[in-house]
């Protein structure tokens, strides 16, 4: 019981406002205020989720779950590296950050396109679109964890004799695990949106694909029902890092 106090206490408030959203929202298309094309009730959203689920959930979300897992776990792996990398070597890191900091104020729309012409409409265009836009959360939360952690620590390990490596085994990677997942979370949700930015651009399968092709055709409830399953997409993963977190933090002694 305790545990259902806890979340009704923590989630209970969005719960009910995102119910009486969805009543207005009800009401109002209802009430002829909205044109259904325009704005479909969410009763009609949940229809066409029902009636469309054998594509939604058959074809095209496998499609779009696949080119969100692979870029992410790309963007981990060369993101991790770059920040591991960007933190031993102070001249990679005053040639590299500035340019990682330009890098995101040119719009993910405009260089999509050059991915989808380098790449193609393959698997593998969709995928440098999803890291693309996963990779900066990566190597910026990797970077400022292992830059700001442990120096009351790290001078101890110092004067012990410690060398570089085992301080940042043995101090800075654990202490920047918090930092690391913050980027993850970013990142993971950013990978859900670069998917569907690259089925957009071109491409015969996945939501984004499915969403742009239902907007073509004015059919909005298939539209609203491929994007709710988008942001439950997107959010279902966002909880998946969150346990991750919890249950190796906890293992290193951080309460959160």
């Amino acid at each position: 019981m305790s545990t259902i106090n806890r979340l009704l206490r923590n989630y209970g408030p969005a719960a009910l406002l995102v119910l009486l959203v969805l009543l207005v929202w009800e009401a109002a298309v209802r009430l002829g205020h909205f044109p259904p094309f325009i704005l479909p009730a969410p009763s009609s959203v949940w229809t066409a989720l029902v009636e469309q689920r054998s594509l939604l959930f058959g074809l095209h979300l496998p499609v779009t779950l696949q080119e969100t897992l692979l870029g992410f776990a790309a963007s981990v792996v060369c993101g991790t590296l770059l920040g591991i990398s960007m933190h031993l070597s102070r001249p990679l890191a005053k040639a590299v950050y500035p340019l990682l900091i330009v890098s995101q104020t040119i719009p993910l729309i405009a260089l999509s396109p050059i991915f989808i012409m380098w790449f193609g409409y393959t698997l593998g265009g969709k995928v440098a679109v999803v890291f693309l836009t996963a990779f900066f959360p990566v190597v910026v939360g990797t970077y400022d964890g292992l830059h700001k952690s442990g120096e009351q620590y790290r001078e101890l390990l110092l004067t012990l004799g410690a060398n570089r490596r085992q301080l940042l085994v043995k101090i800075q990677i654990p202490l920047a695990m918090p930092a690391f997942f913050s980027g993850l979370k970013l990142s993971i949700v950013y990978c859900v949106i670069g998917a569907t930015i690259g089925e957009w651009l071109g491409g015969s399968m996945g939501l984004g694909y499915y969403s742009r092709r239902m907007a073509g055709n004015l059919q909005s409830a298939e539209m609203f029902a491929a994007v709710c399953l988008l942001s439950v997409l997107g959010i279902v993963l966002f909880l998946c890092i969150i346990v991750i977190e919890k249950i190796l933090l906890k293992k290193r002694g951080f309460h959160r």
